[in-house]
C-alpha cells in the first residue's frame, strides 16, 4: 500500500475546512483535534454547526504563517 500524499495548503480555499482536514494540515490526529474543539482549545477558530465543527481556513492559515 502506498501513503496517502500530504494536503497541500493551496487546497484550503473555502472560508471554512473540516475538522480532519485542519488536523491533517497541522499534523495531529482527528480524535485528538475533536478533543481539543470540544474543550476550546484548538489552536485556530472553530464554529460548531449542529453536531459538526468547522475549522476557519484564515485563522488556519494564519497559525501556519502563510497568509
Amino acid at each position: 500500500m502506498s501513503a496517502k500524499p500530504a494536503l497541500s495548503i493551496p487546497e484550503l480555499t473555502s472560508p471554512t475546512t473540516d475538522m480532519a482536514t485542519a488536523a491533517a494540515v497541522l499534523g495531529i490526529g482527528r480524535s485528538t483535534a475533536y478533543s481539543l474543539a470540544a474543550a476550546g482549545d484548538f489552536p485556530c477558530k472553530v464554529i460548531r454547526i449542529g453536531t459538526r465543527y468547522r475549522v476557519v481556513t484564515a485563522d488556519l492559515h494564519r497559525l501556519l504563517a502563510i497568509a
